[in-house]
């Protein structure tokens, strides 16, 4: 069990602070049953730091063994075997330290029941509190493992929906790359140069990365570039966004997928042009994205849902804000919309 220095220091700082209590207080109490001055010192000295050496064992014992609830008892024993050890070593000490002056040796023998038990009870708080102290450095270490396990599993799975989502992209580009190459070569060496700068966007960014808007819309303008060589006149865009909200924040790589989806539904089903239509607007302390594309009723039926794309962008924004209302989508007669929200945590 590993604790921070600073817990450590400030243990042992409280620990030896509470026994020079417990020595003065002991010395004052001393005085006041009629020994002098010289005699309580020395009676205090003697008795309490014979105790402090099983308080240690004790301590440095717990520090790398802690009990689990089941042998407690275990540690009673020991405090009862330590303090009869403590008891005979400390009376016999005394005796040979201080037995010579009158009166002294019927002072202890007089003061040796309250000895045991004072002895017994310090002993038996000081175990207390190790165990206890012990025990919540364990439980921070434990909770601390386990927040950065959830971490990388989380991180693991968000580079999991990207590698799912980003395959589809690419294989539909390399065909319309190879398209390109016979009857239109200038448009593939173009298209080759900007799937490029894409995918070099793509592997610099990290999925749990918060950019502003103004970043994601000027990548985001990679992937259209592409798409609209890929599709010609057929593909046409409009994106609306206040300048007052471009530095909000949102994770990275999130719009790609979404108009992804769109022109999925909007163009793969038709030869005609097609509007897709992004717009980002705050509401108090969220930023809305609203992504509109139209379809053809009759060759193609998004569902009221939430299809492939669009769970990995609500299972990805559910790892980061923890909320499952952060992505919906609606059909009106030939219109689909989906609306992504994005917390704005200060």
């Amino acid at each position: 069990m590993a604790s921070s220095p600073f817990s450590v220091t400030r243990f042992r700082n409280i620990f030896i602070i509470s026994w020079l209590i417990i020595i003065i207080n002991f010395i004052s109490l001393l005085k006041l049953y009629g020994l002098t001055w010289n005699q309580a010192i020395i009676d205090s000295l003697i008795s309490n730091l014979l105790l402090l050496l099983p308080c240690l064992l004790v301590l440095n014992t717990l520090k790398y063994y802690t009990p689990r609830r089941e042998r407690y008892l275990q540690i009673l024993v020991w405090c009862i075997v330590l303090t009869i050890a403590w008891y005979f070593l400390t009376y016999w000490l005394l005796s040979i330290s201080l037995g010579h002056i009158e009166g002294y040796s019927v002072f202890l023998k007089n003061s040796l029941p309250i000895r045991r038990g004072s002895g017994f009870m310090i002993l038996a708080c000081v175990t207390l509190i190790a165990v206890l102290w012990y025990n919540l450095e364990e439980q921070k270490e434990n909770d601390k493992r386990k927040q950065d396990a959830e971490k990388l599993a989380k991180e693991a799975e968000l580079f999991k929906l990207r590698q799912q989502l980003q395959p589809h992209f690419l294989f539909n580009s390399l065909n319309s790359i190879n398209a390109l190459i016979g009857s239109r070569p200038e448009e593939a060496r173009k298209m080759v140069q900007q799937l490029s700068d894409f995918l070099r966007g793509t592997i610099k960014k990290e999925e749990n990365q918060l950019v502003t808007l103004q970043e994601e819309l000027q990548y985001l303008q990679l992937y259209l570039d592409i798409e609209k060589v890929r599709f010609g006149n057929r593909l046409s865009t409009i994106i609306e966004c206040d300048e007052t909200i471009k530095q909000l924040k949102l994770p990275t790589l999130l719009l790609q997928p979404i108009m992804e989806n769109a022109i999925k539904f909007g163009l793969y089903d038709t030869i005609e042009e097609t509007v897709i239509s992004l717009s980002a607007t705050r509401e108090e302390n969220i930023l809305v994205i609203k992504v509109i594309n139209p379809f053809d009723p009759e060759t193609s039926s998004p569902k009221q849902g939430i299809g492939f794309g669009l769970q990995s962008i609500q299972r990805r924004l559910y790892l980061l804000f923890a909320r499952n209302d952060l992505v919906t989508t609606e059909t009106k007669e030939n219109i689909f919309t989906t609306t992504v929200k994005i917390p704005q945590y200060v």
